[in-house]
């Protein structure tokens, strides 16, 4: 199986999805916990809630295998990405909750580290670096939009419930901060969601390692609280209503992204 799926489109927009895979590798899977199995901090059904994207004319790239097995959106050496907290590392050893993903002993050491980032971050990261720099020699620009979805409540990472919405430029770093700020106008004036800009969430690793402004490079992380679409419990539901609604309202975001971009 290849580390993901592409689909290239005819727009200067490539949407990234890295944590909606649940593949695991026998010689992985056998080692893992009853909680890892369960694959708990999977973005679940993203790939079906971006499905519009190709109509869209979108380029979309989409893991294949769980973040338990490299996370996509970590430095391959798995340096911290806020100064202010701990970051878990390319491939983490616990889950959001605390609990162990690998049984006692069996957890994976530096070279078989090295191995799954050679083997499934690697191909990834060179497929996004690939087509922005065709986007960008084809249209003179290029967007990159990180698709990401977590459970409202995670006590272990913030407090309280967190908002539907939340948009990240690595606080403007990765975008230019008027586009971000009419992104999340946008949200706030049509009242159906809750939004925030550069909260919590402000953006992972690709948006930092991808979004150049001043080379016509943006990146913005869309961490969206997962009862937007789907019931929250592991491996909670589809829940067609919702879903349909918020996949409109991200396309929506999507084609103001695209049109703030246009020289």
């Amino acid at each position: 199986m290849l580390p993901y799926t592409f689909h290239r489109g005819a727009r200067p927009l490539l949407i990234s999805i890295p944590h909606a895979g649940t593949a695991v590798p026998d010689e992985i899977a056998n080692r893992l916990t009853e909680t890892g199995c369960d694959l708990p901090d999977t973005d679940w059904y993203l790939d079906k809630l971006y499905e519009f994207a190709g109509a869209l004319g979108a380029s979309v790239l989409a893991a294949t295998y769980s973040r338990y097995v490299v996370d996509l959106n970590r430095s391959a050496d798995s340096a911290a990405l806020y100064a202010s907290q701990m970051t878990s590392p390319v491939c983490a050893l616990q889950t959001f909750a605390r609990h162990d993903i690998y049984v006692r002993g069996a957890e994976p050491d530096e070279a078989e580290i090295a191995a799954r980032v050679e083997c499934y971050w690697q191909p990834y990261h060179q497929c996004i670096a690939e087509e922005l720099w065709r986007m960008r020699s084809e249209h003179g620009y290029a967007l990159l939009w990180d698709a990401h979805s977590i459970v409202s409540r995670v006590p272990e990472l913030f407090e309280g419930e967190l908002p539907q919405f939340n948009l990240g430029t690595r606080d403007n770093a990765s975008c230019p901060q008027s586009a971000a700020q009419a992104l999340l106008h946008s949200l706030e004036e049509e009242g159906r969601y809750s939004a925030v800009l550069n909260g919590r969430f402000k953006g992972g690793y690709i948006t930092q390692a991808y979004g150049r402004p001043d080379d016509r490079v943006w990146a913005v992380q869309l961490e969206l609280a997962q009862r937007t679409y789907m019931h929250e419990s592991p491996r909670g539901a589809w829940e067609p209503g919702r879903a349909a609604a918020a996949s409109l309202r991200i396309e929506s975001l999507l084609r103001q992204f695209l049109a703030s971009a246009h020289p």
